[in-house]
């Protein structure tokens, strides 16, 4: 029996060690950033020995009480591929590893934008293969405290076959890279559509600044079931107080119907995504309608029912009769009417919206929403009646602060980097002023986590996006954001890569990333690896004030200021008295200054260039072809001066 026994606590013991394990970012394929010490680390048996060898070095330590082992290894030159070799109780072994340049690339959806959906891309994905190039995909992921691992990731070898999932500036920035360094680039992809810089950040850096510490001390630590339930409750009622009822599918059947009473539906503008009106930031089901009054004549008429585009899936009803059903998000929707539905009097346009993530509700050019007739139309935009049915219940990276950092950065300190790109902004619109504290002190606190000093930190200033019109004379969010963003380049070794110029005002997701990433190559390839060249364009230095005047001077000029038209007259100045109303004004280039004027301001006492959402217009360069930044010379008080980061309760 004692013999038995014994044999059981030896099957035991050998079933309940503990093998070594490590990150999933430490996997074949991988990139090591050369000319660093290199920080190993992973997971073992209490006090358990270990040895890891790479490239003739041996280095050994031993895991701590509760199984966590970290060493360093001494830094590596470029060059590969090789194995890192891990020994303890079982052994590791990693294969076709490169030392090189590695970059974080992180943000929103702009840097989680795949090389597929990019303009030329298939002529970029036929010209992929490049073994030196290595991408690494991080799984989106969630957690209410930091997590030691990934959910899911893996290391990718650039090919005709892979780049296409690639974050495509990312890969536009190694391309690039590698071809002037000819040494493995390794890009680190985590990114998340949608997200606000509030979300990357961890809990200590909110608890030691002054703007957010008095928020996280109301935010309690807890797991992902408590973030649920209180995400749940909080969507829920909230959607009560905008419709005045609760969320259900009870009746739905009707609601396509004429004859159903909507009176008591509250009302959203349209064309406009939800997310930027009451409705707010839900995946789900909404009904809208819509009711039109037609005369005889017109209800005789042949009809077209042009509806935009629908975010994502619609079913479309004129007078209880499906007329047409889509499920691509971005193709407009045209659909005949057959004869014999319209009638003289009340119509009524039923559709049902599907929403699965992302942006939801029916959006685009408002001269696409119309009802066509041969020789006339009637416009449908303004406001329709809508009734939320379902909501999907998934938490919302946005609902806590933190979640992000927690899943997927803080599992990949302290992994030696080169630096970090970032394209993010979109979702702060909001609270631009804020993120005048928010994005540098997110910075601040990845230098913090990663302990390698100052490392660069490179990101893109906002393209044009007419979301909600604004401009100087209602205020202007974007712009505010990306003043925002030109401020943080107070932050030492920061680098911004100006945009104006290769957006498009129509979609939140220009399909230019060749160029994004070629600007943030530029700015790397001076700032640290030695390729001296001019990597931005104009920046406002100072104004001088001459009687109807106002003289510019900036920074970064280059070879000279400069249209692309090489024209002397500068588009996007306007230009204000003490009064604060800005006019359009009279720009011209002379000495390498700017010298801005109108008829309407006698006494000028500031100016704003390119101070809109839709920026397309604005056209200062230097000669090298570089756009000029966004600026306003004055400090008075903007529209989202007293907007503050809250958390739902």
């Amino acid at each position: 029996m004692k013999k038995f026994q014994l044999f059981i606590l030896l099957i035991y013991s050998i079933f309940t060690h503990a093998n070594i394990r490590m990150p999933l970012i430490f996997s074949d394929g991988m990139v090591l950033q050369r000319n660093k010490t290199i920080p190993v680390w992973g997971w073992a048996d209490a006090n358990e020995k270990v040895a890891v060898h790479f490239n003739r070095q041996i280095v050994k330590t031993q895991a701590d009480k509760n199984g966590k082992w970290t060493l360093n290894l001494k830094a590596e030159n470029a060059g590969g591929p090789f194995e890192l070799i891990i020994i303890g109780k079982n052994k590791i072994t990693i294969k076709n590893i490169l030392v090189g340049e590695v970059w974080i690339c992180s943000g929103q959806s702009n840097m989680e934008f795949q090389v597929s959906k990019t303009m030329n891309a298939e002529k970029e994905i036929a010209d992929s293969n490049y073994p030196m190039i290595r991408h690494f995909g991080i799984a989106q992921d969630l957690s209410g405290t930091p997590k030691e691992d990934l959910k899911a990731g893996k290391w990718e070898v650039s090919n005709k076959e892979t780049v296409g999932n690639f974050t495509a500036v990312g890969f536009y920035f190694a391309k690039k890279l590698y071809a002037e360094l000819k040494i493995p680039i390794g890009i680190i992809n985590t990114s998340w559509g949608g997200t606000n810089v509030e979300t990357w950040t961890s809990r200590e850096a909110f608890e030691k600044s002054d703007e957010f510490k008095s928020m996280i001390a109301d935010v309690p630590t807890v797991d992902m079931d408590f973030i649920f339930e209180s995400y749940k409750k909080s969507v829920l009622g909230n959607l009560k107080k905008v419709q005045g009822f609760e969320v259900t599918m009870d009746n739905e059947k009707q609601f396509k119907e004429f004859s159903f009473d909507d009176k008591n539906w509250p009302q959203i503008k349209v064309p406009s995504l939800w997310e930027n009106q009451q409705i707010g930031n839900i995946d789900g089901i909404v009904w809208m309608r819509k009711t039109i009054v037609l005369t005889a004549e017109q209800a005789k008429k042949e009809a077209v029912l042009h509806l935009s585009k629908v975010d994502d899936e619609d079913q479309t009803f004129v007078n209880g009769v499906e007329v047409g059903t889509n499920n691509i998000w971005e193709k407009l929707r045209i659909y005949k009417i057959p004869a014999g539905v319209l009638k003289e009097g009340n119509n009524v346009i039923a559709v049902r919206i599907t929403d699965y993530s992302g942006g939801g509700g029916i959006y685009g050019e408002a001269s696409d929403l119309k009802i066509q007739f041969k020789d006339n139309a009637i416009q449908l935009e303004g406001l329709w009646k809508f009734n939320v049915v379902q909501v999907k219940m998934s938490v919302s990276p946005n609902s806590y602060p933190s979640l992000l950092y927690n899943a997927m950065v803080n599992p990949l300190v302290p992994f030696a980097i080169q630096g970090v790109l970032w394209y993010q902004g979109e979702a702060n619109v909001w609270r631009a002023k804020q993120y005048k504290k928010a994005f540098p002190l997110m910075i601040t606190d990845w230098r913090t986590k990663f302990k390698q000093g100052n490392f660069p930190f490179y990101f893109v200033q906002l393209s044009t996006f007419d979301e909600f019109k604004g401009n100087s004379k209602i205020g202007s969010r974007w712009a505010e954001l990306r003043e925002a963003q030109s401020e943080t380049l107070k932050l030492k070794n920061t680098g911004m890569a100006v945009t104006t110029d290769i957006g498009n005002a129509k979609d939140i997701h220009p399909t230019n990333k060749q160029d994004v990433g070629l600007r943030l190559a530029a700015i790397a390839l001076n700032n640290i690896y030695g390729k001296k060249q001019i990597y931005s364009g104009p920046t406002f230095r100072s104004q001088e004030i001459k009687g109807n005047q106002i003289i510019l001077t900036f920074d970064t000029i280059g070879s000279g200021l400069s249209t692309l038209d090489n024209s002397e007259n500068v588009t996007g100045f306007e230009i204000a008295g003490v009064d604060k109303v800005f006019h359009s004004a009279k720009a011209i280039i002379k000495d390498n200054k700017i010298i801005v004027s109108s008829e309407n301001v006698p006494n000028p006492v500031a100016v704003h260039y390119g101070w809109a959402d839709d920026d397309t217009e604005i056209n200062l360069f230097n000669k090298e072809k570089f756009p000029a930044s966004p600026f306003r010379t004055d400090d008075w008080e903007m529209i989202t001066a007293n907007e503050k980061y809250q958390v739902s309760k």
